[in-house]
Formats: structure tokens, sequence, C-alpha cells
């Protein structure tokens, strides 16, 4: 019997839920699942960053490794969407790391003033109700010759402290926890897709500019759990978009060029200090006295100065694919190239 939601060994084929089991992604490829939890600046794997887990025992401490076994067999649903987890936990983590998710029609109302600036005009994608939204019939029409639909996929965007990534992809209302129809969604990504979908006239080139409209997206999330349903919130909503266009489920190594670029692009970091969580550290010295040898501490200057660029901790690292190498994400801050764009 297939499971209600993930992947079946026997058939291949996704089953599409609000929770993606990572047991199914372990059985279909352990390749799938590494690109899923590492980290591309440590080239460790993502921190669960987070007191939520250490119940569970070793393995679970805030600032311990998210492991493939830690989270799949017999701990298969220890991560889930945050509208599972129970009020208590939910207020938690609101108080403690100021956790708050954002109904989709809310999501979709300033996702819709950004592409309102970009098109020169309102209502583009969908037309708002009260609480939710239609989407418009019939192929999106571009403004001008330089704002091609081409230019709209490249566009690059940035979700900040992104969760479960509602505003980027809306596989479900992470509020209400209701799933929406691929015609209806809203996300940032969505609208590159459905862009894709209705100017892409060869299966190659439908491809080529979804990986592009992947590579476009970025957000960052501190807490690992939220991160992990993020990125794999990216990849099903690819295989959702692979399977309405091919009518089949998309074969290994698309899936792992996919999943690579989700784990560039969607990345664990503390967003104040623009570095991976908890690596921050003081500054020992040793001084030659005339009692001897004394060890002056300091602590991290970032952190005592607020100054994000004297931090001690390791500093996140991000891909810009058109130029084919990677930087680091605070050089943004200083006025960097292409990545200055996000």
């Amino acid at each position: 019997m297939m499971p209600e939601n993930g992947i079946s060994k026997t058939t291949g084929e996704f089953i599409q839920g609000i929770d993606v089991l990572e047991d199914y992604i372990l059985h279909l490829d352990t390749d799938l699942l590494r690109n899923l939890l590492i980290d591309r600046t440590t080239y460790r794997n993502i921190l669960w960053a987070t007191t939520d887990y250490e119940s569970l025992g070793a393995g679970y401490e805030e600032y311990s490794e998210i492991l493939p076994e830690l989270i799949t067999g017999e701990r298969a649903t220890v991560i889930q969407p945050r509208i599972t987890k129970t009020q208590y936990a939910q207020c938690g983590r609101t108080r403690d790391k100021a956790e708050v998710f954002t109904p989709s029609w809310i999501c979709n109302k300033q996702n819709n003033l950004i592409d309102a600036q970009w098109f020169g005009r309102p209502d583009v994608f969908n037309t708002e109700t009260e609480t939710g939204w239609a989407s418009t019939v019939g192929k999106i029409v571009f403004p001008a010759a330089k704002k091609t639909w081409k230019k709209y996929v490249d566009a690059q965007r940035l979700e900040i402290s992104c969760g479960e990534a509602p505003y980027l992809v809306s596989r479900y209302d992470t509020v209400t926890g209701v799933k929406i129809p691929l015609e209806q969604r809203i996300g940032l990504l969505d609208r590159k897709m459905r862009v894709v979908n209705e100017n892409a006239v060869s299966d190659d080139e439908w491809l080529t500019w979804t990986l592009r409209a992947f590579q476009s997206v970025y957000g960052y999330e501190y807490q690992g759990d939220s991160l992990l349903l993020a990125r794999e919130n990216l990849l099903y909503t690819f295989i959702d978009y692979y399977r309405t266009r091919f009518e089949h489920t998309p074969d290994i190594p698309w899936l792992r060029k996919i999943a690579r670029i989700i784990s560039w692009n969607i990345w664990q970091m503390d967003g104040l200090k623009y570095v991976v969580p908890n690596t921050c550290r003081s500054i020992r010295e040793e001084l030659n006295t005339l009692f001897g040898i004394e060890i002056k501490e300091e602590p991290c200057p970032g952190c005592a100065t607020e100054d994000i660029f004297a931090h001690t901790g390791t500093y996140c690292k991000i891909q810009d694919w058109r130029f084919k190498t990677s930087r680091r994400f605070i050089s943004m801050m200083k006025g960097g190239k292409s990545c200055a764009r996000l």
C-alpha cells in the first residue's frame, strides 16, 4: 500500500502531502537526502539549532548535526511542518526564536507588490480577494522588450528567515496546512515556473529554464528542522511541475541536480551575524609577563560591538550561478556584483 506522503520504492512515484518523510527520500537515493542535509559553507551537515529535540537523546543537541539516521527509520516522523506541532511547541518557538508563519494569502499580497513593481501593473498572476486569490487566466504578458520572460525567470529573489519557505513555494498553507493546487500557487518560484510553462517550447528549453528558475531563488533560516522542510518543499515543487510537464516522475540524476542547487540556495545562517549558527568564538592570546605566560581572552569582536564584519564565526557562502562561483553572503553588504541584486 502506498504511504500517504513520500515515495514508493516499488513504483518510484511521489505522493504529494504536507509532510515529506525523509525515509522515502533515503530509500530512493541516499545522495538525495545527503544533498538536502549538507551545509555548503562547512561541508558538514546542517545543525539542529533548536532545543526542541534534545529530549530524544544523544545527537539531538542544539548544535549537533542533523544526521540521516536521526530522522529516518524509527525516527522518520521526527521533523514535521509547524502546523503539525503541538500548540505548546509552536508557542515556544514563537517566544524563543520569533518564529511566526505567514498565511498564504498574505504571502501572496506581498509577492504581488514585487511583481506589480517589476511589471508596472497590478494583478499579473492573480486577483486578490479578502483572504485569498484567484489566478489570472491566459498567458502572462510581458511589458517591454527589455523585460522578457527570461529576464523575469533570472531575476534573483531572497526570502529572509524563510522557515518552510512559504514566500518561495506554496505547496501548502503553513498556517492552516491546506494543500494548494498547482495552478493556484503563489510563491515567487511558482510564478517563475508558470512563466516557464507558458513560454518554453521544447522539453530541453523547459528543463534549462527550470534550472535557472531554481538558481534564482534564495532563502536562509536559522533552525535546522525548518531549513530541511524548506529544502524539501522546493524539491517536491520541482517534482510537481516536472510531472505535470512530462507525466512521469523525474529520474535520479535530475533530482540530484535540483537538490544540489537547493542545498546552495537555501542555507543555514544566523541572520543577525551572517555566520553559521554558534560558530563565533572568543579570541585567546598568550602573553609573556614577569610572572610567566598569561592567557588573555576576549569575546568575539563582532558579537561585542555588533559589527557584522568583525565576527570570528564562519561566514556563510552562497553560489552565484551566472558567474559559476561561490562567495560570502556578507559580501553583498559591501556592494557585491551579481549577488547584490538579490
